[in-house]
């Protein structure tokens, strides 16, 4: 009978989040709300501190932070990000306005504006994270240092000089005659600093409510006013003298270096802390409210937006700020409105909390700002640059920005880390030894060109037809280096010596044949392989070029896909043969590195080199589980002309010519032979493909397996899928030995409890995956063009009792097939389209249907009353390798039976490259 997919009066959906019909309402989170609160309480005095140690007006930083909350915070691409004046650029504005006045200072931030607003519209907001991280956090550790120097004056009572290095020299004579009044706030200003953090207990937990740095310098001011302390501080003139900007004056090379200095710091500073926030983002576990990934692009333009207002308003350089994003973050902020909120709050203490804001002494707003800048210099930071001994370049970027100032200290960075980088690339140790007759040559280090004589001139010295081995560490070889090797080795090996290469921790180096067209990947089936020779060719002989080794390979990869290629195999459904055909007659092109990545050849046996393994050519003894005999070193094809070709071995691998001690060893049995019968095709390609298991992934994986065998298996799922041979269970799901319990049968089926003609190897699986194992998941996976499914539907009305196994067994698929024409049931269907045909909707609702059968078996239904496991439905679309989840694979009973009754539909939604990459890690 014919079955077809009815049709169904679609119901229109609205968006969780579209405006009403009667306008758009703006709503403020209470999150939000709070988080503004505390990133206030911290910008606060920050932005008086900052514009303190810059020297600009003290009104300038309450400028940039009113700017950076409402302006960048609206128009910026990092939704929790908190932008405002920031110590990365309080050296660079100190300098501009000691050189050139405030007022030209405000109109170098107007055009460093427009400048970010230009870059931002070229796209290259991500170039800004090229620069190496040991230079960015060297250029902020030297602005911190820079900052503490001066501010350190500051909090003896003294006054800050002009430079870095004038600091350290006043200061003996500052240390020697302190200000007393000002010294004893800064210290309480400190101490609050840090202990505030530490305070222990439900008090401490009270407490912390309050920012430290707000506590630090309420309580600072209340001492001075308390005590009475003769101290200078805060005089915020009045708004109707604030400063404006004026038209630059100055040298115009000076200027420009001086905008591009303000530019890039700020622009570096702000993507840096935007991919920062991000990650604290993804980290933190309450609220669970999605928050989009910066947009650094549209981060840039918001921040050349902010400068341009703030500089036009006569504020300090706005750039975002770690400190507040941080704060903002951890406070429980969900979007953009809690920055926006902090900028509305400075603007409103700015206007109405003048008097209060004069009480602060400014010595406690510097000694807040001195302990910001000595945390510039993050330890964290520090020890991650010596970890990847990036040590010099930190250090040379900390010195130069200190001695010379930010954009210099910068460039210095750059050059010395261009340099180390080249260093490196040249940098090659190579030594010889030799140890119980194996000579080793080790090569530490990038093998370019220019370590080609050195290498060249110990590789001769190793004794022609000894044993010897090539350790190569390093991350990269060149041609030159690579022609060296490979003409080395095949002079060795045809001399009688051996030779194989080897990476740091002794495992074997493969290489593909970068000269065949037609290598098979790991993963091409059987009856594809066409880059073997043909069983009926003669080996070349051992003296062959390698031009005709080539072209007996090529002939023979051609002979065997026309062999190949009309034979279809048996099974369920025919419909894969123009997969088969299209795959076989494609060129298949190995990446060399992919050798490295999968543990096996680039190019496996093919089914003709079952025939000769262990001929009179191979000059190798099948069986032996020497290294000698699992690979010989870098495979490539003038190595294979040299010995054997590449059928009587490796399709895709290089064979070594046979020493005097091989070739006069027996040779060993052909697989094909081995129990006295001249095997079938499928014989020979069944033991081909062991026979390259045994050479090449079990030495990989030998160890993992031993430990299996001495720990036992501990799965995490049940995998119960289709027999069909086109799902690769561990393929498809990226695993491994140990992770998946799998049961196969035809259409994944798991019959109920007490159905008539149940098969019990189903439900016993289910019960020791469950029971016994423990396993945390079961899956039931269905899969594109099943052939069961298939037979479901074009199945006759037969009321007699079914004659064949086949047709017994498929009974059990026969309430996925009134599951899917009973209206009263919801559909199942793929997120976006509507199901391609019957088959493809039959294979969709049978998964939903045996996820309810799996919870008829007690022990299934007792785990899940337990909230000890989780049922998960997968639908794999075989021709577009493309894996599809069941939206709600673990619902509730309550859930289900809502849709039971007519409710939603069963979606399975599309499994993206990246989306899970996270829960994996």
């Amino acid at each position: 009978m014919s079955a077809g997919v009815p049709t169904r009066t679609t119901r229109t959906l609205r968006r969780p989040h579209s405006p009403s019909p009667g306008g758009r309402r703006f709503r403020i989170a209470g999150a939000d709300l709070s988080a503004s609160i505390s990133v206030f309480l911290i910008a606060l005095p920050l932005s008086l501190g900052i514009a303190l140690a810059t020297g600009a007006p003290l009104q300038a930083g309450l400028v940039a932070a009113a700017v950076g909350g409402l302006v960048v915070g609206r128009l910026g691409g990092a939704p929790l990000q908190v932008s405002g004046p920031a110590a990365g650029l309080t050296v660079v504005t100190a300098d501009l306005i000691q050189r050139y006045g405030w007022r030209t200072t405000c109109a170098i931030t107007i055009c460093a504006g427009l400048a970010q607003l230009g870059l931002a519209a070229l796209r290259v907001a991500r170039s800004a994270l090229a620069v190496s991280p040991a230079i960015v956090h060297g250029m902020l550790a030297g602005i911190g240092a820079t900052i503490a120097l001066a501010q350190l004056h500051i909090v003896l009572g003294g006054t800050p000089q002009s430079s870095a290095v004038d600091n350290v020299r006043g200061l003996p004579a500052q240390l020697a005659s302190p200000h007393p009044g000002a010294l004893s706030v800064s210290a309480l200003t400190v101490a609050v600093l840090l202990l505030w953090p530490r305070i222990p207990g439900r008090a401490g937990r009270i407490v912390r409510r309050l920012p430290a740095a707000l506590a630090a310098v309420a309580l600072a001011t209340a001492l001075a006013a308390l005590a009475g302390i003769r101290l200078e501080y805060v005089d915020l003139p009045s708004w109707s003298n604030h400063a404006l900007p004026e038209l630059p004056e100055g040298p115009v090379l000076g200027l420009l270096a001086a905008v591009l200095t303000v530019t890039l710091v700020g622009s570096v500073e702000s993507l840096l802390s935007a991919v920062a926030v991000d990650k604290l983002t993804a980290a933190r576990k309450e609220p669970r409210v999605r928050i989009p990934r910066a947009r650094l692009d549209r981060e840039l333009a918001g921040q050349g937006a902010g400068n341009l207002v703030s500089g036009a308003l006569g504020g300090l350089p706005v750039t975002g700020v770690a400190v507040r994003s941080a704060a903002n973050v951890a406070a429980g902020a969900v979007s953009r409105n809690s920055a926006m909120l902090h900028g509305l709050w400075v603007a409103v203490a700015a206007l109405l909390l003048v008097p209060v804001l004069d009480l602060i002494p400014l010595a406690a707003l510097a000694a807040l700002v001195m302990v910001v800048g000595i945390q510039m210099v993050n330890l964290t930071h520090v020890r991650s640059v010596r970890r990847n001994r990036e040590t010099l370049v930190y250090a040379v970027t900390l010195t130069a920005v200190v001695l010379t100032g930010v954009l210099e200290g910068v460039m210095i960075g750059i050059a010395v880390a261009v340099a180390v980088s080249l260093r490196r690339l040249t940098r090659t140790r190579i030594t010889l030894e030799e140890a119980d007759g194996v000579h080793r040559v080790r090569a530490r280090g990038q093998l370019t060109f220019l370590a080609v004589p050195r290498l060249s001139r110990l590789l001769h010295q190793v004794p022609q037809g000894a044993d010897s081995v090539v350790e190569l560490d390093g991350s990269f070889m060149d041609h030159a280096a690579h022609e060296t090797l490979h003409d080395w080795r095949t002079a060795h090996i045809a001399q009688g010596g051996t030779a194989e290469f080897t990476g740091r921790a002794g495992r074997m180096i493969a290489e593909a044949d970068a000269e065949a067209d037609t290598c098979c990947r790991p993963w091409t089936p059987w009856r594809n392989h066409h880059c073997g020779a043909h069983p009926g060719q003669e080996p070349p002989t051992a003296g062959a070029s390698a031009a005709s080794a080539l072209t007996a390979r090529h002939t023979a990869g051609e002979q065997a896909a026309e062999r190949t290629g009309g034979t279809a195999p048996s099974g369920i459904t025919p419909d894969t043969r123009a997969e088969s055909d299209a795959n076989a007659g494609s060129e298949k092109h190995l990446d060399p590195r992919s050798a490295l990545d999968t543990g096996s050849d680039a190019c496996p046996r093919s089914r003709a080199a079952a025939d000769t393994l262990g001929g009179a050519g191979s000059g190798r003894i099948a069986g032996s589980g020497t290294a000698q005999d699992a690979s010989a070193g870098v495979r490539t094809a003038d190595s294979d002309a040299a010995a054997d070709a590449d059928a009587a071995v490796d399709a895709g691998s290089a064979s070594r010519q046979p020493t005097s001690r091989e070739t006069s060893a027996p040779l060993a049995v052909r697989p094909s032979e081995a129990d006295g019968v001249v095997r079938s095709p499928g014989g020979r390609q069944l033991a081909s493909g062991i026979s390259s298991f045994q050479r090449n992934t079990a030495p990989l994986v030998r160890g993992e397996l031993a430990r299996l065998a001495r720990e036992g298996q501990r799965p995490s799922q049940l995998f119960l899928t289709c027999a069909d041979s086109r799902l690769v269970t561990s393929m498809i799901t990226s695993s491994g030995p140990g992770d998946l319990f799998t049961v196969r049968n035809v259409g994944n089926l798991v019959p109920p409890p007490g159905a008539d003609g149940a098969d019990d190897s189903v439900a016993a699986a289910i019960e020791y995956a469950v029971d016994v194992l423990r396993v945390a998941s079961l899956t039931v996976c269905g899969h594109s063009g099943c052939g069961a499914m298939q037979a479901l539907l074009n199945s006759p009305e037969d009321a007699g009792e079914p004659r064949t196994p086949l047709r017994r067994w498929l009974r059990h698929g026969q309430p996925s097939l009134e599951r899917m024409r009973d209206r009263h049931h919801p559909w199942a269907r793929i997120s976006g389209r509507l199901p391609a045909d019957a088959v493809e909707q039959l294979c969709l609702t049978n998964v939903v249907q045996q996820l309810e059968h799996l919870r008829a078996h007690e022990a299934v239904a007792r785990r899940l009353a337990e909230g000890s496991l989780e049922l998960h439905g997968m639908y794999f679309h075989v021709g577009e390798a493309q894996a599809y989840l069941l939206a709600d694979g673990v619902a509730t009973a309550g859930a289900r039976a809502g849709r039971s009754m007519g409710g939603d539909e069963e979606v399975f939604n599309r499994v993206a490259p990246n989306a899970f990459e996270g829960s994996r890690a």
